[in-house]
C-alpha cells in the first residue's frame, strides 16, 4: 500500500507539473505570436491614444482584437491580467519531482561512477544532492551575471546571446561529468527551466510591477522596465523547446548513454534553438526556410553523435564469444559475488534482453534508464530498484517475456 500511494502522488505530482508547463509555455509562446504579429493601427483614434500595433484574430466562432501601447494607456483596469502562477507552479512542481525521483536516491540517480573525475565518481549519495543544488544555484547566478554585465542597457543581445549559447555548453559537459546520464540530461534542462522561472520572477514581474505602480501613480514608467522584461522573455522562448526535449529524454537510454553525451545534449539544445528562430520569424511574416535546414541538421549531427559504434559493438562481440570459447577473460581476476540460482535465472530471461551493454531486444539501443546487468555487481547495486519494479509489475514492460507470478515473488523475496 506505501509503494501504491507513493507512485500515485508521483503521478499526481507530475500530471500537475506537465499542466502547469504546457499552460506557461502555451501562453509564453502565443504572446510572443501577438507581439510579433502586430501591425500599425489604421484608426486614428487608436494612434492618438498611444497605441503601438494591434492584431485582429479569429478564434473559436469570434473575432478578437488586440492592442499593445507603446507607452502608458489613459487608464488601467482593476483586473489587469499577470502571467506568472504559471512559471512558479511548473518549477516548484518539478523540482519536487527531482527530488522524489532523485535526490530520495542519489546513489542510484546522481552519482557518476563512471566519471573521468575522480572525485565526483567517489561522491556520496548526500554529496550528489548537495552538488546537484549548486549547479541549479550557480547556473542562475551565472546566466544571470551574464544578462546583467554584457547587456544590461540591451543594446549588446547578439553578444549576450552568444556568451548564452557558450555557456549552455559548458552547462551540458559539466553535467556529464558530474551526474549519471539521465541526471545529467535532466539537470541542464533544470538550469535552463530555473533562469526561465528566475527570469519571470526577479526581473519580468517585478518590472512590471514597477510599470503600473508608476502609471497609477501619473508617473511615465522606466522604459528599461519593459525593455529588461522584453530581453528576459525572447531567452526564455528560445530556452523553450530544448528543455522540453531535455526534459523527456529520460526516456531514450541512446541518448544519455552515448560517449558524447554532451555533445548530444549540445546538439539539439541548438537544434531547438533555431526551430524556435523559424516560427518566430514566421509571425513577423518572414519565412526563412534556412533555419529549419539548420535545425535538420543539427539533428542529424546529433544521429551521428549518439548513434554506437558498429566497428567497437563487433569487436566486444567477437572478444565475447571468443571468452566463451576458451573459457578465457581479458578481465582481471576479481571475487565477483554470486547470486541464487532462481533469481540469477529470472532476470537472465526476463531483464538482460534490455538490461545489457549490447541489447537483444530490437527496440532498443543502449539499456534501458541506463540500468546495464552483464555484471553481478551492476544487479545488486540495482537491487532495490529491480524488486519493487518487479513486484509492482512495472517490469518487464507490458510482461512481454510472460514472467510468472512465482518469478515475481523469487525476486520479491531476494535476501539483501
Amino acid at each position: 500500500m506505501e509503494a501504491f500511494i507513493l507512485d500515485f502522488g508521483n503521478l499526481m505530482l507530475r500530471w500537475l507539473h506537465v499542466i502547469a508547463a504546457i499552460a506557461w509555455i502555451g501562453e509564453s509562446i502565443y504572446f510572443v505570436m501577438l507581439d510579433n504579429s502586430l501591425k500599425p493601427p489604421q484608426d486614428e483614434n487608436c494612434k492618438k491614444k498611444g497605441v503601438f500595433g494591434e492584431m485582429w484574430a479569429v478564434h473559436g466562432g469570434g473575432f478578437y482584437h488586440n492592442q499593445k501601447y507603446a507607452t502608458s494607456p489613459g487608464t488601467l483596469p482593476a483586473d489587469l491580467h499577470w502571467s506568472f502562477w504559471k512559471s512558479y507552479t511548473t518549477w516548484i512542481s518539478g523540482f519536487a519531482l527531482f527530488v522524489i525521483l532523485y535526490m530520495v536516491n542519489p546513489e542510484f540517480y546522481l552519482v557518476n561512477p563512471d566519471s573521468s573525475w575522480k572525485w565526483a565518481a567517489e561522491l556520496s549519495g548526500w554529496q550528489a544532492n548537495v552538488v546537484a543544488l549548486l549547479f541549479l544555484v550557480f547556473g542562475w547566478v551565472v546566466y544571470n551575471e551574464l544578462c546583467k554585465r554584457i547587456s544590461p542597457n540591451m543594446e549588446r543581445d547578439g553578444m549576450l546571446s552568444i556568451a548564452v549559447g557558450v555557456m549552455v555548453v559548458i552547462v551540458a559537459y559539466l553535467s556529464t561529468q558530474l551526474f549519471s546520464g539521465r541526471a545529467a540530461f535532466l539537470l541542464t534542462g533544470a538550469v535552463m527551466a530555473t533562469a526561465m522561472s528566475a527570469n519571470v520572477f526577479f526581473w519580468i514581474i517585478p518590472g512590471q510591477r514597477r510599470m503600473v505602480n508608476a502609471m497609477k501613480a501619473g508617473e511615465e514608467p522606466n522604459p528599461l522596465d519593459g525593455k529588461r522584461g522584453k530581453q528576459r522573455s525572447v531567452h526564455n522562448t528560445y530556452f523553450t523547446l530544448p528543455v522540453v526535449l531535455l526534459m523527456i529524454s529520460n526516456h531514450y537510454a541512446f541518448a544519455y548513454t552515448s560517449a558524447q553525451a554532451w555533445l548530444v545534449m549540445s546538439l539539439l539544445i541548438f537544434a531547438g534553438a533555431v526551430i524556435r528562430q523559424f516560427f518566430v520569424l514566421k509571425h513577423t511574416g518572414r519565412t526563412e526556410p534556412g533555419y529549419l535546414v539548420t535545425g535538420g541538421v543539427l539533428v542529424l549531427l546529433t544521429v551521428w553523435a549518439a548513434a554506437p559504434t558498429v566497428g567497437a559493438q563487433k569487436e566486444e562481440s567477437q572478444v565475447a564469444e571468443s571468452q566463451a570459447n576458451t573459457g578465457a577473460s581479458t578481465e582481471p581476476e576479481v571475487s565477483e559475488p554470486l547470486l541464487a540460482e532462481d533469481v540469477g535465472a529470472a532476470i537472465e530471461q526476463h531483464c538482460l534482453g534490455c538490461h545489457s551493454k549490447q541489447p537483444e531486444h530490437p527496440g532498443f539501443s543502449a539499456p534501458p534508464a541506463g540500468f546495464a546487468f552483464d555484471a553481478v555487481s551492476q544487479i545488486l547495486s540495482h537491487q532495490a530498484k529491480i524488486k519493487e519494479v518487479v513486484a509492482n509489475g512495472y517490469m518487464p514492460l507490458g510482461n512481454t517475456t510472460n514472467m510468472t507470478k512465482e518469478e515475481r515473488e523469487v525476486i520479491k523475496n531476494w535476501a539483501e
